[in-house]
Parts: structure tokens; C-alpha cells; sequence
């Protein structure tokens, strides 16, 4: 997979209006009406906005063959007219998850905490896409986007509270979650 770089600008523009943003573990990002995925990287923040936050799309670190090819087909696109609502997630893990070797970090993400089986039960209804940050030095290592319908809002938070359950999740050391409409 080719990198494809995004930013998230957050401000007065863009199409998903934010109607929630709470930090989940440590700071909370800036209020800001209204969120604009763009596919680049932006050097700096646009004039009326209040916080960016960029990552590329990249190959999958922690997945097998078997399980990205239940991924894919099961994948909905994003962008599907029935999906009005949408979660920007992003994420930073400890350094001791860094200093964990790929082994081991695949062993707590998948052996131990079921990040992937977890997933796969909710698709197709919550379409999702992962960006790294790490590598491009950002503030958050992961940003996720989630995408689905009003009536799939319930299992976004089934979704999301039995991930917050894992062994994964006691290495998150920063973590906002930010709500959307369109």
C-alpha cells in the first residue's frame, strides 16, 4: 500500500459538524465547530482553525493474511450516504508500548486483546480507517475515523467500550474522541 497522507483540520469549516469531543485519557483538544478531512499533510494550521491533527495510511503493522482478508471483504467504503455520523479517534501509547517488539505488541493486540475479532463482529456497519502519526513525529500515534449510520450509534459504543476493556488499552496514555454529523 502506497502512504496516503491526511489532516483533520478542525475549525469554523468543513462538511461534519463536531457535536462532541471529550478526552478519554489525558488533554482534551481545543472546541471547534467544525471538522475537514483533507487527503495531504497542511505544514500549519489554516487561518480559522483550532487544531489539526495529520497521519498517512500505510500497511497493516499487526495483522496476518487471513485476517486482512476478512478485513477487506467485510470493509465497507467510507464516504456511504447512510453514514451521517462519524468519530475522529486519535491516540498515543505509552513508551513502554514502543519498547515492546513487534512480537509482543502483536501478542497484547491481537492474542490477548482481540482487536481484530472484536472489529471484524461490527463490520460492515462501522466503516473505519487507520492513519499513523508515530513515524511522522505527530502528537498522536494513531488516528482512526469511523464511519456509520444514526441507527449503528449504539454499536460504535459497544465497539469502542469493549476495546477500551483490553490489555491494549492500558498503554493509551492519550486519547480524545471526537464526534461528527454531516
Amino acid at each position: 500500500m502506497q502512504p496516503k497522507p491526511w489532516t483533520f483540520v478542525a475549525g469554523e469549516n468543513g462538511d461534519w459538524l463536531i457535536v462532541g469531543s471529550r478526552a478519554v485519557v489525558g488533554a482534551e483538544l481545543p472546541a471547534a465547530a467544525r471538522l475537514e478531512p483533507r487527503p495531504t499533510l497542511l505544514a500549519e494550521l489554516p487561518a480559522r482553525a483550532s487544531w489539526l491533527v495529520r497521519g498517512v495510511t500505510s500497511n497493516e503493522r499487526y495483522v496476518f493474511r487471513a485476517e486482512k482478508t476478512l478485513l477487506v471483504a467485510k470493509q465497507p467504503a467510507l464516504g456511504r450516504p447512510s453514514a451521517r455520523c462519524a468519530a475522529l479517534i486519535p491516540i498515543r501509547k505509552s513508551e513502554a508500548w514502543w519498547d515492546l517488539t513487534q512480537d509482543e505488541r502483536r501478542a497484547i493486540f491481537e492474542t490477548r486483546s482481540q482487536h481484530i475479532e472484536i472489529g471484524l463482529q461490527y463490520l460492515p456497519a462501522i466503516a473505519r480507517r487507520l492513519h499513523h502519526g508515530r513515524d511522522l513525529g505527530e502528537p498522536f500515534d494513531f488516528v482512526t475515523w469511523f464511519e456509520f449510520a444514526p441507527a449503528d450509534s449504539a454499536a460504535f459504543e459497544d465497539l469502542l467500550g469493549r476495546l477500551r476493556d483490553t490489555e491494549e488499552w492500558r498503554y493509551v496514555e492519550r486519547e480524545v474522541d471526537v464526534r461528527l454529523e454531516r
